[in-house]
């Protein structure tokens, strides 16, 4: 029997939102589709002494219990000083496990920060031999995303991509990767849960449902247009909460939130990450308000900054662009201006190995 010399890809990603691992399994099918081996890893797993789901515990409650301590924690640990760099040292030494287990990978795909430092960090100092790329899930790059020793940063925009040059590493502009998933819109058996003689605006806030989405259903209501269906995910307390709210519509954890962002009239983010990007990608309107501390509002800046989602402030502009969204305003769509991006991290294999034919995005 003829040895495998198919080359093998690493997908690391971290389950510290919905919108990483979602990002990673989309990178993990198009690879596999060309006929390679693909291992997928979560970097919260793989840190030593628990600190993976310490971490990722700590991160949810501070955004659900003090989200301005998740702001002034953001804005510390994205500067050049020493609890920045102790941060990103404190990564490296808890990160063994997640070098070996890509250590015999012939391309490494980090959709994680955590990740794109531990990995960074053995690239540079010869402890991997595996080219390292970063996908930026975010739509703005902090301080940690960025590592010395990573090959290559994929940026989803121009913005994201010069924020990256100014920490001095390489980047590219790719077309975002957004999973391309047929939500049950294209089946005639769905129906969206709320009535058809009303405009919706469907409010997320990630899987989590974290943030001010009741203030956000509140100023909906005020501006008489539109009906707030907020999409709860896994917050039964804000589920609960929203149930008792005259005139607002309260989801719990649903499995086809493509189908609804495809039938709402306007979707309303606060997180800049993967559920803005779905909502382009069915081409609902979509803007964000009342982001959520630290890395929301950075997005949300990014996306505005770049042309692809609006940033509204107050009441008065968040009417302006719901009147604006029900005359099918600000329907941009993805964009799709870069290079695909299997098609740039293909090049990155060693000894002029190759992907195969690259899978359609």
């Amino acid at each position: 029997m003829q040895p495998d010399s198919r080359p093998t890809v690493a997908v690391v990603s971290g389950s510290y939102g919905a919108g990483h691992d979602a990002v990673a399994r989309e990178l993990a099918t198009r690879v596999l589709g060309t006929g390679v081996h693909v291992i997928e890893h979560d970097i919260a797993g793989l840190l030593a002494c628990r600190a993976g789901q310490i971490l990722r515990w700590a991160y949810f409650r501070q955004l659900e219990t003090f989200p301005a301590t998740w702001r002034a924690t953001y804005t510390r640990l994205d500067a050049d000083n020493r609890a920045s760099r102790t941060g990103r040292s404190l990564l490296t030494l808890l990160g063994a496990r997640a070098v070996r287990e890509v250590s015999r990978a012939d391309l490494v795909i980090s959709t994680h920060p955590f990740a794109s430092q531990v990995l960074g960090s053995a690239r540079a100092g010869g402890q991997l031999d595996a080219p390292v790329v970063t996908y930026l899930t975010d739509a703005s790059v902090h301080r940690f995303w960025v590592s010395a020793g990573i090959d290559l940063h994929l940026a989803i925009h121009e913005v994201a991509a010069a924020q990256v040059r100014a920490l001095g590493a390489p980047v590219v502009v790719v077309n975002p990767v957004v999973p391309s998933v047929a939500g049950p819109a294209i089946h005639g058996d769905w129906s969206p849960p709320w009535p058809a003689d009303r405009p919706v605006a469907l409010i997320v806030g990630g899987s989590h449902g974290i943030g001010q989405l009741e203030h956000t259903a509140t100023d909906v209501l005020s501006t008489g247009l539109m009906t707030p269906v907020v999409a709860c995910g896994h917050n039964d307390r804000l589920l609960r909460r929203l149930a008792k709210l005259p005139g607002a519509i309260a989801l719990g954890w649903r499995s086809d939130l493509r189908a609804l962002m495809a039938n709402a009239d306007c979707v309303i983010q606060n997180a800049g990450g993967m559920s803005s990007l779905e909502a382009l990608a069915v081409k609902t309107p979509t803007l964000t308000y009342r982001p959520i501390p630290g890395h929301g509002l950075t997005n949300a800046l990014g996306l505005d900054q770049a042309g692809l989602v609006p940033y509204v402030e107050d009441v008065p502009q968040l009417t302006a662009a719901l009147s604006e969204a029900l005359t099918g305003g600000r329907c941009r769509g993805l964009p799709d201006l870069a290079d695909d991006c299997l098609a740039t991290i293909t090049d990155l294999l060693p000894g002029g190995r190759s992907l195969g034919p690259v899978a359609a995005a």
